[in-house]
């Protein structure tokens, strides 16, 4: 499957963006769907994670109630909107796509290309 990562950009703190990540190639209600993200400097670390039917979602601590993940399967496109930006929410954000819901990277079998978030104080 390939995916598509979309709607990064600059935004000051407090502010909101959605990004998108579409995916082709292959059934994409039949994976499961992260997002992830990589500030200058530092490892690549897990953000949220939605099941296939999108009814359980999963997210690190540092964005719970303010993140949301959804995915519109009808559109084989996957969603994160992010609310309350923060200056270090600062990133590449990436999705992909695995078998397992799951928080660790090396079990997702496929990656976007990555869209940048930056957020200014």
């Amino acid at each position: 499957v390939q995916l598509q990562a979309s709607g990064g950009g600059l935004v000051q703190a407090g502010g909101s963006l959605r990004l998108s990540c579409v995916a082709s190639g292959r059934t994409f209600s039949g994976y499961v769907m992260g997002w992830f993200r990589q500030a200058p400097g530092k490892e690549r670390e897990f953000v949220a994670v939605i099941r296939r039917t999108g009814i359980d979602t999963y997210y690190a601590d540092f964005v719970k109630g303010r993140f949301t993940i959804s995915r519109d399967n009808a559109k084989n496109t996957v969603y994160l909107q992010m609310n309350s930006l923060k200056p270090e929410d600062t990133a590449v954000y990436y999705c992909a796509a695995g078998a397992a819901v799951t928080r660790t990277e090396r079990d997702y079998d496929y990656w976007g290309q990555g869209t940048q978030v930056t957020v200014s104080s």
